[in-house]
């Protein structure tokens, strides 16, 4: 006889997996983090360098610096603590096009959010997208080590998705790569979740000079 065992979903957990689905109108669909100039320049053509490419956004990139500010603003009790890192969150990125998926994505996320899932104290200032979702996760009572792993989840989600378009990969492919990094997801989360904001820091420079030079790139499909 075979006993069927039922996990029962909290709604905190229903509301992170709708805010960092695709289907979510933040216009994720629409920004390539730099992978758009990486697969022009030959740098991402397979799966191996797209595994390695994103696996080093997430260590030492905006994986990372994100999800420990996403952490910060999760336990931020006052708006003035939330300005400091949405000023932070902003002074990160490194070029023009990073800029505006940092801050078009958190307003949309925000707009959103407060249309559909009122909750705690609103803040009028748009808030970058890693500070919108710690502000939002913290209001919901979503755990911080869920909110940082499907945010990190998210993160590489939607860089696999553009590769996958863009290299061209097959989709078989573009999963192989999304469940090689879970390890790697795992692992920033727990780092993120203990990290303080002097903690961050980046090398990823290849990545960062991708989004620079995406912005004269010729042909482009995506925003960044």
């Amino acid at each position: 006889m075979t006993t069927a065992i039922i996990t029962t979903m909290t709604e905190a957990r229903y509301r992170l997996m709708t805010w960092l689905s695709p289907a979510y109108p933040v216009g994720g669909f629409s920004y390539s983090h730099g992978i758009e100039y990486a697969v022009e320049a030959g740098l991402v053509t397979d799966r191996a360098s797209l595994t390695g490419w994103v696996e080093d956004c997430l260590r030492h990139g905006a994986g990372r610096s994100d999800a420990i500010i996403a952490a910060h603003a999760w336990r931020a009790d006052d708006a003035a603590t939330r300005t400091d890192l949405a000023d932070l969150a902003l002074a990160l990125q490194p070029a023009k096009e990073r800029l505006l998926e940092c801050e078009a994505q958190g307003a949309a996320f925000q707009l959103v959010t407060a249309a559909v899932w009122p909750a705690g104290e609103i803040d009028a200032a748009p808030l970058p997208y890693p500070v919108a979702v710690g502000v939002a996760a913290r209001a919901h009572d979503v755990p911080l080590d869920e909110m940082l792993s499907a945010f990190l989840w998210a993160f590489a989600a939607n860089l696999v998705s553009a590769a996958v378009r863009l290299v061209p990969l097959g989709q078989t492919d573009g999963q192989r790569v999304q469940a090689a990094l879970m390890p790697v997801v795992l692992d920033v989360a727990r780092d993120a979740a203990t990290s303080d904001l002097d903690d961050i820091g980046g090398c990823a420079f290849r990545a960062d000079i991708a989004a620079m030079r995406h912005e004269t790139q010729h042909v482009r499909l995506f925003r960044s």
